[in-house]
């Protein structure tokens, strides 16, 4: 299967400024801490090729090199469910919405400012809204 993999898309995800609090809180978590949630790994993993249709492949290797829990079968059996290509993959229109997830795991938004303060003072209705996306994902790294 052929993925587009959008110039600069796969480097916003990675620098956690895709404009969707939810994934980008889950992105730096990880890169700060080697750490993330199965249940945002998922949320990640589908919004990176699903969204963003970029290339599994490449959040994978990404996942092995920040996970300090990694684990070859996990992960790799998790990105392939994820982006609907391995064996026990979910199917290809099923997709981790990072609003609905956000709004029914962590309704205050709690994760969200912990990982983004930056979004401190939002109000607790719009925590979980996207950003501007893009311009955030582009080809240049962010300033």
């Amino acid at each position: 299967m052929p993925w587009p993999n959008p110039p600069g898309h796969f480097a916003a995800w990675c620098e956690a400024r895709t404009g969707y609090p939810l994934v980008d809180a889950a992105i730096r978590q990880l890169n700060q801490t080697g750490y993330m949630h199965n249940r945002l790994r998922m949320v990640a993993a589908s919004f990176l090729t699903k969204d963003l249709l970029v290339d599994w492949r490449l959040g994978e290797r990404y996942f092995a090199d920040k996970l300090i829990d990694f684990d070859l079968a996990a992960n790799s059996g998790g990105w392939q469910w994820a982006a609907s290509v391995g064996c026990d993959a979910q199917p290809w229109f099923r997709i981790f919405n990072p609003v609905t997830q956000s709004e029914r795991f962590d309704a205050q938004g709690h994760f969200i400012r912990r990982y983004l303060p930056e979004l401190a003072s939002v109000p607790d209705k719009f925590i979980h809204a996207r950003g501007p996306c893009p311009p955030q994902i582009s080809s240049e790294p962010a300033a």
